[in-house]
């Protein structure tokens, strides 16, 4: 059984129909990338997941629980943690601060926070600075700490390398491969060079429709179906 199952699902926004009839599979375990061009469909769909937008019709499983119409901290308490492409933290608040809002109870796992410092020593050190003052790859950060700070099922992550450094990107890459050696990642990504050295699985979706899915290393090595559907050559 996939860990998220998704059929027939179509999302409108207003008038405006965004997705229609995505049907998708995440396995378990490893990172999965979603992958399309600027505008077809692809924080549509993980907002659409996280109850954020409400698809109609279409169910989202997971695990084979329908959580299709949840509300979104229902759907957070099933398992699945979001972060935005416009990273949700409280700028006004310390780093501390920030982390202990992503927390359930308002206090920490000590193993699940040495965890977090482990992968991201910057969060650590600027522990008692307010996030506004954080560089932007440390705010990114910041955002996917909040992510895992709590035991999670599902990290749905939408663009996170957008504006940042290489090496703040290579980074992010090996932070992303540690968490999904317990955690699923939904990865939505720009950056294909990014995107297939840490992806297993990919679909990518043109005009808010599935038009490929299938294994990463078969994808990245087909550069003409990367031109056709990503414009890449």
């Amino acid at each position: 059984m996939s860990l998220l199952s998704i059929s027939a699902m179509r999302t409108s926004i207003g008038q405006y129909a965004i997705l229609h009839d995505i049907t998708l599979e995440v396995p378990e375990g490893g990172v999965f990338v979603l992958l399309g061009r600027n505008g077809a469909g692809k924080t549509t769909t993980l907002r659409s997941i996280m109850g954020l937008w409400r698809p109609s019709p279409g169910s989202i499983r997971l695990r084979g629980q329908d959580i299709t119409g949840l509300h979104t901290a229902d759907i957070a308490r099933k398992g699945i943690a979001y972060v935005p492409e416009n990273m949700g933290i409280f700028g006004g608040r310390t780093v501390a601060e920030n982390m202990v809002l992503a927390t359930r109870k308002g206090q920490f796992d000590a193993t699940r926070l040495k965890r977090v410092h482990s992968l991201f020593p910057a969060l650590e050190q600027f522990w008692t600075k307010q996030a506004w003052s954080l560089s932007g790859g440390q705010k990114q950060m910041l955002s996917v700490a909040r992510a895992i700070i709590e035991p999670r099922d599902l990290i749905l992550i939408d663009e996170p390398t957008k504006g940042l450094a290489p090496a703040i990107v290579d980074a992010m890459a090996e932070a992303f491969r540690e968490i999904a050696e317990t955690t699923t990642i939904l990865l939505v990504e720009q950056n294909f060079n990014f995107a297939r050295s840490l992806g297993r699985d990919m679909a990518v979706i043109e005009d808010g429709r599935i038009a490929h899915a299938g294994r990463m290393d078969a994808f990245a090595a087909d550069t003409g179906l990367q031109d056709r559907l990503l414009g890449l050559s």
